[in-house]
């Protein structure tokens, strides 16, 4: 297998990212001589920056806001990208940009473990917070959910609609508190929380008290919805697994190998 030039992660802002520690420790333990490192790019340099690592045969992720944009750049994309409309890890394979979209496991992932800690169902109702590139790759995942409904409120209701329009019993909503009513698991999916602390994007107390919380933003100390639906009762996990999960699969897809998940988490120690 040829093994790409360099690895790296882009988009707008990306100094907070966790991806270089992680898959950094990775790539020390399995031996490879690449470093993982991090490309802020303006909106506007996003075509031109992808131009320059297909032509430097270079792999990477793509994070927020650049999801959806980079899907519609790739040469070629993945069945699961395809699928969540949405690409966040990227390689060069005989000349052409290839994209593939892990988050789709990586939220899969994070969202069985939570409801097994739980020891919970699949849950028959979802609220999703947000319509950008990571609530693409949730709903995609929800998908195969057995008959799980989705509702989806965004702050950009025509995003909304338009993801809800792609999938079986997931629909658009333009108020919150009727999204979130009666879910089981509601997901953040936006930045809200990332920067500020205090921010949440519904009050804990318009949740049910058997509903789910899964954040996918995720800082030190976790975030403030995820520690006041604990305090709650409530279950509640962080982006973090999320993280993980996708992060190796990106490193099986660039590199052809498992990387060591025990390594990925103890970077972050």
């Amino acid at each position: 297998m040829n093994h790409p030039s360099r690895l790296v992660l882009i988009g707008h802002p990306v100094d907070h990212s966790l991806s270089p520690l992680i898959q950094n420790a990775a790539l020390r333990t399995a031996g490879f001589p690449l470093e993982y490192s991090v490309l802020d790019v303006a909106p506007a340099q996003l075509r031109a920056t992808l131009r320059t690592l297909r032509a430097e045969r270079a792999a990477g992720n793509i994070t927020l806001p650049f999801k959806q944009a980079a899907f519609d750049l790739c040469d070629h994309v993945t069945n699961v990208a395809e699928r969540a409309g949405a690409v966040n890890t990227f390689w060069v394979q005989d000349g052409a940009l290839i994209g593939d979209n892990t988050d789709v496991a990586g939220f899969d992932f994070a969202a069985h473990e939570l409801l097994q800690s739980a020891r919970a169902e699949l849950p028959q109702r979802v609220a999703l917070i947000g319509a950008g590139g990571a609530a693409a790759a949730v709903a995609a995942a929800i998908r195969d959910w057995d008959r799980t409904e989705v509702m989806i409120w965004s702050r950009k209701p025509a995003q909304a609609a338009s993801l809800a329009h792609r999938y079986a019993l997931t629909h658009a909503e333009t108020d919150l508190l009727s999204a979130v009513k009666g879910a089981e698991l509601v997901i953040n999916a936006t930045p809200l929380g990332l920067c500020d602390d205090d921010e949440m994007p519904v009050p804990i107390a318009e949740l049910g008290r058997r509903c789910a919380v899964l954040d996918l933003v995720y800082r030190k100390g976790e975030t403030a919805w995820v520690r006041a639906a604990r305090d709650a009762g409530l279950p509640a996990s962080d982006g973090l697994p999320m993280l993980i999960e996708q992060a190796a699969r990106s490193f099986r897809r660039w590199l052809g190998v498992e990387p060591n998940r025990e390594v990925m988490w103890g970077a972050l120690a």
